[in-house]
């Protein structure tokens, strides 16, 4: 028998076994670990069960509680489920720990994706009333929405994005009855968000640097007299679906498309950007471990193990990093990644060697939170008010957008095979509790003031230092500056106790944003004991470095010596890119000092491509006017959403998640092949080579779309781009030619072949 026969054969079995397990699991809970599907079990090991045994019927709450496999003294417990909640994607607490839920209800209701974009998602607004833990309360916040996916509370607003609009809207109930009767902009593009769905922004993360971040577009925001104000990141912004951030400010994004499941954590985006091949193990770091078997993966056979379990990180998001207080002490600090294909949630260690960031899997071969529900998909994580890991589980059947479901692909094959599309419109939110630790007391940040909030800054919860930060910027209540002083500088003053390095960082940071820092308390800061509050006071004196302030520029000369690598990397972040000739000098005294420093010598050029970002019109001025935009509409593009996969140097990634785009005869040579390519997909080898995903039809752009990212990957990897420049009408990609193609190839329903290709005459110019 054909050998890739005999795989796939096994796979089917291995399916049917995972269905036996998950009904199983529903009845007879963790005590069923023997009959879980072990990672690195060969298939023809298993006993195989009679066809009868097969049921994908789905788990009750209360079955799929049990389903879960957690470290010994850990448990989950539910929050919240369906009929409360259906179709969850992300959560957000106000100031007194009212809990709103985004629910994506038309996301892919079946493998078509039928009535995906109708405006029928809502916001749900939950309340908690007898603090036992279990939502008990619910009203419809917002309705008739278009798959809502960013959320962010503001004192009593709420600013929510929709799928499809760069507009952020901010919702408020003005009468207490739980239902938003007041709605205005904050933020106004007025233009349609071109792409999938998958590729578009998540966020609204308020991070310590008092900025607001988002992932995908280059653009961050401050809130500045409710409304949002953007600033540009000149590199771009990074990442897919899930963002979070650190005690100190450090943001982690993840890209699901490049199965990366962490990614731009060594730098800040404001100084471009950095990533390291090594940054976690390929072969450690990337496998997941699954205890059920995950057939119905995009990927297809070359994605699964010979047990069927995945192998590798295909869809990691809704990252987080634990904050809280209520939880062993071993797990604070620690990153949080969601599996949903593998049915798991990963935990990793955040490593710092000499100012360079590695995530390690604190398990070997093993996750921290897996399921033997097969509807279990977690899809974001956050610390809560209370303390504890939250984790958002859609618990459905397709996880995958629609143009990833198409007929004929191995992924649809299995959903119609196992009747995935069937299970919808349900979903839980659990909490992650341990044995001896009782989850924490309700927050009262909403209507009281400033004063009151002060105490919280010192709180051993992050999620408290960052809400009481965040209401004390919106009040704008200047009468706390004095205490704010005082708590920055270490004093006591009127607080219980002396404040802790976090209570110092975070009162820093709150007169930053009250704009009410003063050089006396940056000076202090700066020979803070706390190297990480030394590195958010260097990181501060930024506003003075661009005013050319010498007094502020020398106090950071004399911190060359620090003797810490995070404030010496601050140090040449916030003076690298600096104008001031004394500040430019001390830059390049660092390097001096440090020459064989692996991150201070990458940060230094991080920062000098950022600045070719910044000034990258200049370089296009040749260009007629037109197609000067098209490159730069491009430039764009393809750092926010093709970087993930083929490399942001267009090199391609260490996980050779899709071919490196520098000469590539697909993009560089035959115009129409380039367009075709990028209108319908390309699947199979690519010169030889297999990939682990196929590349998706982008045909959902518009002409215009579509010609700017060509016409920016044939500029800027054209194996010469100085001979490639000399014929510029050749370089470009015009929207009418991409036009002339999608009108010849309407009737197109499958992917490429690097052979169909091959077949086809040019109708557009090489």
């Amino acid at each position: 028998m054909n050998r890739n026969i005999i795989v796939l054969c096994l796979c089917a079995f291995s399916i049917l076994y995972a269905c036996k397990v998950q009904k199983e699991s529903g009845t007879r809970g963790t005590n069923t670990t023997a009959a879980i599907v072990a990672p690195g079990t060969k298939p023809d090991s298993l006993p195989l069960p009679p066809i009868a045994a097969f049921d994908m019927t789905p788990l009750s709450p209360a079955q799929s509680q049990k389903a879960f496999q957690v470290p010994a003294g850990y448990h989950m417990e539910l929050v919240a489920s369906e009929p409360m909640i259906t179709e969850p994607v992300v959560i957000t607490w106000d100031g007194d720990a009212k809990m709103y839920v985004a629910q994506m209800e038309t996301y892919t209701q079946d493998a078509d994706g039928t009535g995906t974009k109708e405006a029928k998602s809502r916001v749900i607004l939950l309340e908690d009333t007898n603090n036992d833990g279990k939502m008990d309360k619910r009203s419809v916040f917002i309705k008739d929405l278009v798959l809502p996916r960013m959320l962010l509370c503001v004192n009593h607003e709420l600013l929510v994005n929709e799928t499809d609009t760069y507009d952020i809207y901010s919702y408020k109930d003005t009468n207490g009855d739980g239902v938003a009767d007041e709605k205005k902009a904050v933020y106004t593009v007025g233009k349609v968000a071109p792409g999938n769905l998958e590729h578009q922004r998540s966020g609204l993360d308020w991070n310590l640097d008092n900025y607001i971040y988002q992932t995908v577009d280059p653009v961050r925001f401050r809130y500045v007299d409710g409304m949002l104000q953007p600033d540009s990141l000149h590199s771009g912004s990074n990442g897919q679906w899930g963002l979070t951030h650190d005690n100190y400010g450090r943001l982690f994004f993840s890209r699901g498309g490049g199965e990366n499941a962490g990614s731009g954590f060594q730098i800040n985006p404001k100084y471009g950007a950095l990533e390291f091949a090594d940054a976690y193990s390929e072969e450690k770091f990337s496998p997941v471990w699954s205890s059920i078997s995950n057939p119905d993966v995009q990927g297809g056979p070359k994605r699964l193990r010979s047990d069927s379990t995945l192998n590798h990180f295909t869809a990691a998001n809704g990252q987080a990093i634990f904050r809280g207080d209520r939880l062993p002490a071993d797990i604070v600090g620690d990153y949080i990644i969601n599996e949903p294909v593998a049915r798991i949630v990963r935990r990793a260690k955040v490593i710092n060697r000499a100012g360079k960031t590695y995530l390690e899997n604190a398990y070997d071969r093993q996750e921290f939170i897996s399921s033997t529900d097969f509807f279990f998909r977690p899809v974001n994580t956050y610390t809560g008010p209370d303390g504890l890991l939250y984790i958002v589980d859609m618990n459905r059947g397709i996880i995958q957008e629609s143009n990833w479901t198409r007929k004929g692909s191995f992924l649809r094959n299995k959903i119609d095979q196992y009747g995935l599309a069937k299970i919808n419109q349900r979903g839980r939110i659990w909490r992650l509790v341990h044995d001896g630790y009782q989850a924490g007391p309700k927050p009262k940040m909403l209507d009281v003031p400033a004063s009151d909030l002060l105490k919280h800054l010192d709180h051993p919860n992050g999620w408290w230092r960052d809400n009481a930060q965040k209401q004390i910027i919106v009040l704008g209540d200047k009468s706390v500056v004095p205490a704010l002083t005082q708590m920055a500088t270490g004093q006591q003053g009127s607080l219980p106790k002396a404040p802790s390095a976090l209570g110092r960082l975070h009162a820093l940071w709150t007169l930053e944003g009250l704009q009410a820092i003063n050089k006396e308390v940056l000076y202090t800061a700066l020979k803070d004991p706390d190297p990480q509050v030394r590195r958010a006071a260097v990181w501060i004196s930024e506003s003075y470095v661009k005013q050319n302030d010498q007094a502020i520029i020398e106090h950071l000369g004399k911190m060359l010596n620090d003797g810490h690598d995070d404030v010496k990397i601050q140090l040449l972040l916030s003076l690298g890119s600096s104008k001031n000739e004394r500040a430019k000098q001390l830059a390049k005294d660092i390097l001096a000092q440090n020459p064989n420093h692996t991150m201070l010598n990458s940060v230094k050029n991080s920062l000098d491509k950022n600045e070719d970002f910044r000034i990258y019109g200049s370089r296009l001025g040749s260009f007629a006017a037109a197609d000067r935009k098209l490159l730069l509409q491009g430039a764009e593009i393809y750092q926010s959403m093709c970087s993930p996969c083929h490399g942001g140097d267009g090199k391609g990634l260490a996980s050779n998640a899709a071919p490196a785009l520098v000469g590539s005869k697909h993009l560089n040579g035959d115009k129409s092949n380039a367009i075709r390519i990028l209108l319908h997909g390309l699947k199979g080898p690519i010169e030889g080579k297999t990939y682990p995903s196929e590349m998706p039809a982008m045909k959902d752009n518009t002409d215009e779309w579509i010609a700017a990212v060509l016409s920016y990957g044939r500029y800027e990897f054209a194996a010469n781009r100085n001979a490639a420049m000399r014929n510029k009408p050749l370089l470009i990609v015009q929207p009418d030619e991409v036009k002339k193609l999608r009108d010849q190839h309407r009737k197109v329903k499958q992917s490429w072949t690097a052979e169909d290709l091959a077949k086809l005459a040019p109708t557009a110019s090489k």
